[in-house]
């Protein structure tokens, strides 16, 4: 019970600080801490992360950080792919899983690590001289809708949808991007509206999984308590860490993750 509240815990805290690593960290942390198989993971994981994104969203809705529009768009889309991922998730053997999972897990760190770096940024910079689809106005307060933003957002809430069924992950690490990049939305703008998507999203996967009967409650319950706490925690402690930094531990400890769930696979 203690090991499940602590790994609820530090899923929690990454969420919070990173609104993209705590889901797709989930799943291999119930994997090697509990020993439940990827399928059996996936659900309670979807969970915990649905629950620390409630709670984030709703502190980011208190703010006025959440576009919530927005939110609203690319979750309804990600609510249809859902329970198809969830479906081929419970039909895929494990190992296969496995292995797709530490794929795109690493893709995550690589990419992460590429956007925390200097050099990086600046080398985007001159090609960055187009606006993105989704432009804030900053009158309003609010996104100016368009065609091109709304089947931007449409498409990245399926991509995030069909993943978060599938692998047992929240998204975030589809959102986060894709927020960031057809989107001109500060980076408080995009991490609290980034924690709405994951919410309404999982929660809507959580209920397809337990109405299939594939959701541990046992297991589910003290890792969820341990996922909010964190996300409490790591809300608090959030504004005084550096970004760079934070993203950069992120990379490296899923990169050690995806190595070990591929030779766990292999």
């Amino acid at each position: 019970m203690t090991v499940i509240l602590l790994l609820g815990l530090t899923v929690g805290v990454i969420l919070a600080l990173t609104g993209a690593g705590g889901g797709i960290l989930a799943v291999p942390l119930l994997v090697f801490g509990v020993g439940l198989s990827m399928a059996e993971a996936g659900p309670i994981g979807l969970l915990a992360v649905g629950l620390a994104a409630s709670l984030g969203a709703v502190m980011g809705l208190k703010n006025g950080t959440v576009r919530y529009k927005a939110a609203l768009l690319i979750a309804g889309a990600g609510i249809i792919c859902s329970p198809l991922g969830l479906w081929l998730a419970q039909r895929i053997p494990n190992r296969p899983l496995t292995i797709i999972f530490a794929v795109v897990l690493m893709y995550v760190a690589f990419r992460v690590f590429q956007r925390s770096l200097p050099s990086s940024a600046q080398a985007k910079t001159p090609v960055m001289n187009k606006s993105p689809p989704c432009l804030l106005d900053a009158n309003r307060g609010k996104l100016n809708w368009t065609a091109p933003c709304a089947w931007a957002l449409t498409v990245s809430g399926i991509v995030a949808g069909g993943l978060s069924g599938l692998l047992g992950v929240g998204g975030g690490f589809v959102m986060v991007p894709a927020l960031q990049r057809y989107t001109n939305l500060t980076a408080q703008s995009v991490l609290a509206t980034s924690l709405a998507v994951i919410a309404l999203i999982s929660i809507s996967g959580v209920a397809a999984s337990s109405a299939a009967g594939h959701l541990q409650w046992a297991v589910a319950i003290p890792f969820s308590i341990g996922a909010l706490v964190g996300m409490v925690c790591g809300r608090l402690i959030a504004a005084r860490l550096a970004g760079p930094q934070l993203q950069r531990g992120f990379a490296a400890v899923s990169m050690v993750v995806a190595v070990a769930l591929m030779v766990k696979a292999v």
